[in-house]
């Protein structure tokens, strides 16, 4: 959750050995990539990886979501000062606030309670740099909202340049920040704006041009895997026993069964993974799966479906049927992408 062959940083190896990595993310959410003591250290967050080592003696991708209207959401949608009109499905409507209460559960141990003041002690001095599409986007906008309640109005920034957007926590000289780069590699989607086209071109070989934005990161977090394959999704897929023409519209529950997997895995691809995990270990390079998508995939109430902010204007026929116009692929927030950024805390603070 190939591209380029090899490449990771000059720091770590030579620019032209960035292939392994970034292959990777083909089928990846996240990557982050740390620096310990001079030593790189790779944090893989991925989708559909059925055969991830557990992190340490807890497996924190198996487990059950837990209703927790006390502890949960970690943050209002209307308090945060940088909430995405397309992740604020309560400002555009939604009445039932059931999906911002879930709590991830994993089975054998806790989930680290997030502290924002710890995570910004850890990235004192630092950048955290989310690279990828607006999914990544939106785990960047959670990530932002999850620590900026604690930082005083005068003490933070937010700052936009085209692709990058750099949130500064000032006294901690901590950046967090979001580069859209929706398939890694140059691309004629790479305009922020306006990247919906019908046919997508890139550049295999060619790396350098966004790369060049986060080679100083001291945490990266990739994504890219939906679109690469783009061609093959069916956005309005059945995925938890739906019928056929149903999808996350008017769901407010998640998926209850225990061990349900929906479609969004592709073997081939994770086949590549673990061959490619397999060559980093080979390497001397330690890896850590974070696997996401079957927490994910549980949560069909908490896509923004009708609820968010319409780009253009809606036609009679779509307004007439509403699942013909439900985002079902991004995440209302608070929501799934604040439990992907504890579970990035959780391996951020143990590292």
């Amino acid at each position: 959750m190939g591209i380029k062959r090899h490449a990771i940083f000059q720091r770590a190896f030579r620019l032209n050995s960035l292939g392994a990595i970034l292959l990777v993310t083909l089928v990846l959410v996240v990557i982050s990539i740390t620096r310990n003591n001079g030593v790189w250290t790779e944090h893989l967050m991925m989708r559909g990886c059925t055969t991830a080592k557990p992190r340490s003696q807890c497996d924190l991708s198996s487990g059950r979501w837990v209703f927790d209207n006390v502890s949960y959401p970690l943050y209002s949608e209307r308090q945060c000062t940088y909430m995405s009109d397309q992740l604020a499905c309560e400002k555009y409507g939604r009445t039932d606030f059931m999906y911002q209460n879930w709590r991830w559960q994993p089975h054998q141990c806790d989930l680290p309670r997030f502290n924002a003041t710890t995570l910004l002690e850890r990235l004192r001095g630092k950048r955290l740099v989310f690279v990828g599409d607006s999914l990544n986007r939106g785990q960047w906008v959670s990530m932002v909202c999850l620590i900026e309640s604690v930082i005083p109005s005068s003490l933070k920034s937010m700052h936009s340049n085209g692709s990058l957007n750099a949130f500064k926590a000032l006294e901690y000289n901590a950046l967090v920040e979001f580069y859209w780069a929706p398939l890694l590699v140059e691309s004629n989607s790479d305009d922020p704006v306006n990247h919906r086209l019908p046919d997508r071109i890139i550049r295999a070989n060619s790396i350098t041009k966004h790369a060049k934005h986060w080679m100083s990161a001291d945490i990266l977090v990739f994504n890219s895997y939906l679109w690469w394959r783009r061609s093959k999704m069916k956005v309005l897929a059945d995925e938890w026993g739906a019928a056929e023409d149903q999808n996350c519209y008017n769901e407010r529950e998640p998926v209850t069964k225990d061990g349900y997997s929906g479609r969004a895995s592709d073997g081939r691809m994770m086949s590549l993974v673990d061959a490619t995990i397999q060559r980093l270990r080979e390497r001397g390079v330690n890896v850590r799966i974070l696997n996401i998508t079957q927490l994910s995939e549980y949560r069909k109430d908490g896509h923004p479906s009708i609820y968010r902010k319409q780009w253009e204007p809606l036609t009679e026929e779509q307004i007439s049927k509403p699942t013909s116009y439900a985002d079902c692929i991004h995440w209302c927030l608070p929501g799934v992408p604040d439990v992907w950024n504890e579970l990035l805390y959780a391996s951020i603070i143990s590292s």
